[in-house]
């Protein structure tokens, strides 16, 4: 049972990570420093305050970018296979005990997908955001965004099974999104 919940947890966190990626950690950080949560062996060190220090760092220059013109597009460019990176490794360490191999594949198809799904999907808006208000409401976007990722990450801490309900919910949103992205991209009307 312990496996499953922390599996729910990382899945969580993933998806956290598609919308920040350091808002994640720094909840993680949070949450083993002050004990709710005990990382597994070679882990112990987000739990620390250095990395609650660094965490916290970055993630405050993290949130302040994405409000930056033009410099939060070019973010979205990076943040993509950092955000599913983010997410195989957030999901790598609530997995509890198991072999490697299942530890790793879980983590890489799991919280890389679904922290891709969810990252994708916040791409898409942002470009159609920019595309149709010049980067007006980026900002807006920004801030949900922002607020996504810290409603997930303490969900997923605190209520690891809604937290699970609440990615499937954002997941399937987000496909959809992509979809019509992509029905539009093969529209011979464009």
């Amino acid at each position: 049972m312990e496996t499953l919940l922390g599996m729910a947890v990382g899945i969580g966190l993933s998806a956290a990570c598609g919308f920040r990626i350091f808002i994640p950690m720094l909840g993680l950080s949070l949450a083993a420093f002050s004990g709710h949560i005990t990382l597994g062996a070679g882990f112990e060190w987000i739990g620390s305050g250095s990395a609650l220090a660094a965490f916290s760092t970055a993630s405050v220059l993290e949130i302040g970018a994405y409000y930056i013109p033009v410099l939060d597009n070019l973010l979205d460019t990076i943040a993509t296979p950092a955000a599913v990176v983010a997410g195989i490794i957030v999901t790598a360490f609530m997995v509890g005990e198991m072999s490697p191999f299942l530890k790793w594949s879980l983590a890489l198809i799991a919280g890389g997908g679904v922290a891709g799904v969810v990252q994708s999907g916040t791409v898409v808006l942002r470009t159609g955001s920019t595309g149709t208000t010049g980067g007006i409401a980026n900002s807006l976007l920004s801030t949900v965004e922002m607020a996504g990722s810290i409603a997930t990450t303490a969900l997923a801490i605190l209520l690891p099974l809604a937290g699970l309900l609440l990615v499937v919910w954002i997941c399937i949103k987000m496909i959809r999104i992509l979809r019509r992205a992509s029905l539009l991209a093969k529209s011979p009307l464009r």
